[in-house]
């Protein structure tokens, strides 16, 4: 099968959670023996970043790119509400991008055009004008229920209010397109039944985030005795918004109150972008380390991952990979959305901080309870995240159309 994938940013390097996913599913599909071509949207924000093993992956994708600038005005949010268009879509749009679709899609020929999110669906009638190939959206997320969530959240009367208007065409956006498509992907079981419910006659299937289990090397507990200076750590690129609110929160509402009853604790967080002000935090056993060059050797280095989310859709892929590697980890309800998991046995759900404070009670207490975690997390990823099995339900659905 030949698929073209149409991505708003480049998959490679797979440096943050959306880029990861965008890889995976294009290594699972390629690992099964069928034809992926990738154009992606190159950007300020994300730009095309070459070495030696792009060079291969540029072989395996026949990747190209061209450069969409996506940066944020002011006017333009003013020109897009007053055209009633969503301006998060609209910053999307880019003639240099048609041009290119248009020119590949006249030179050849594809059985799928896989979109990676609603960003890439105002390209939907250049497709149907120049190919006859199915149209497939992939949704990593709910996108208005994310601002939607940030702005409960946001203190700022003013912000707030410009954050409604322009949420709210994004909402009526996002809700209409799904009947230009042939099928959409939900990362989640709960997005899917979201879609289902409002596009009950298009197709549609859920396709979690997949992940090559070679790639992830297990890491059982190595402690004999429970520890009192556990490092808890946070891992996450800081441009995504979420990350920025939940981290604040964190710092603002649960670390303090830890810290007295747990006075040994190190929190830890690295990732891209991580505002300078982070740095001015005056709060003890408080670490920022930044981008760091091996995620994986950095989870691993670490005790218990915390995913203080407050807003977000979809699936958080920072944590299936820290399951995959066999960490405990604490997460908000909201961070733990979409993942069929037991509170308690595969994670543990805090969303309070004496729900924080009884979770690191446990995992000091009793050893073997952080050890049984650790296992159950990396089963759950074996049973629900293995990228050959979802490669295989992708082609299954594709042929379904």
């Amino acid at each position: 099968m030949k698929i073209l994938q149409l991505c708003h940013k480049p998959p490679f390097p797979a440096v943050d959670g959306g880029t990861i996913a965008m890889h995976n599913i294009a290594h699972g599909l390629i690992g099964l023996g069928d034809q992926v071509k990738v154009i992606a949207m190159a950007t300020h924000k994300h730009p095309v970043i070459e070495s030696d093993l792009f060079d291969q992956y540029r072989e395996q994708t026949q990747f190209e790119s061209v450069f969409v600038d996506t940066s944020i005005s002011k006017w333009g949010a003013i020109k897009a509400l007053i055209s009633g268009k969503s301006y998060h879509i609209s910053r999307f749009n880019s003639p240099q991008f048609a041009k290119k679709l248009t020119q590949t899609l006249k030179e050849d020929s594809f059985d799928v055009i896989q979109m990676e999110s609603i960003y890439l669906t105002p390209y939907i009638p250049i497709i149907r004008a120049n190919s006859k190939a199915k149209i497939v959206v992939r949704l990593h997320n709910i996108e208005h229920q994310i601002w939607e969530r940030m702005i409960k959240n946001e203190r700022n009367f003013l912000k707030k209010i410009a954050l409604s208007l322009t949420t709210r065409l994004l909402k009526k956006y996002e809700l209409s397109i799904l009947n230009q498509v042939d099928g959409f992907m939900a990362i989640s079981e709960v997005d899917y039944q979201y879609f289902c419910t409002i596009y009950p006659s298009v197709s549609g299937i859920t396709i979690p985030f997949g992940v090559d289990l070679d790639q992830y090397r297990y890491a059982p507990l190595e402690i004999d005795t429970p520890k009192k200076n556990l490092q808890l750590f946070h891992i996450g690129s800081m441009n995504w918004a979420p990350n920025i609110e939940g981290i604040e929160w964190f710092l603002d509402r649960v670390w303090p109150v830890l810290l007295t009853h747990f006075p040994e604790l190190e929190f830890y967080i690295a990732g891209r972008d991580i505002p300078e002000y982070f740095n001015q935090y005056k709060i003890p056993h408080f670490n920022v380390d930044g981008e760091v060059p091996d995620a994986q050797e950095y989870m691993l280095s670490k005790d218990i991952m915390i995913v203080p989310l407050l807003s977000g859709s979809g699936v958080r892929i920072k944590i299936i990979e820290g399951m995959a590697l066999g960490k405990v980890i604490i997460s908000t309800s909201i961070g733990a959305e979409g993942l069929d998991v037991v509170d308690g046995e595969d994670l543990f759900i805090a969303d309070t901080p004496e729900q924080y404070i009884e979770a690191i009670k446990q995992c000091m207490s009793s050893l073997e309870k952080m050890k049984n975690m650790a296992e159950n997390a990396r089963k759950y990823v074996e049973s629900h995240h293995h990228d050959v099995t979802i490669a295989h339900e992708i082609i299954k659905f594709y042929n379904s159309l």
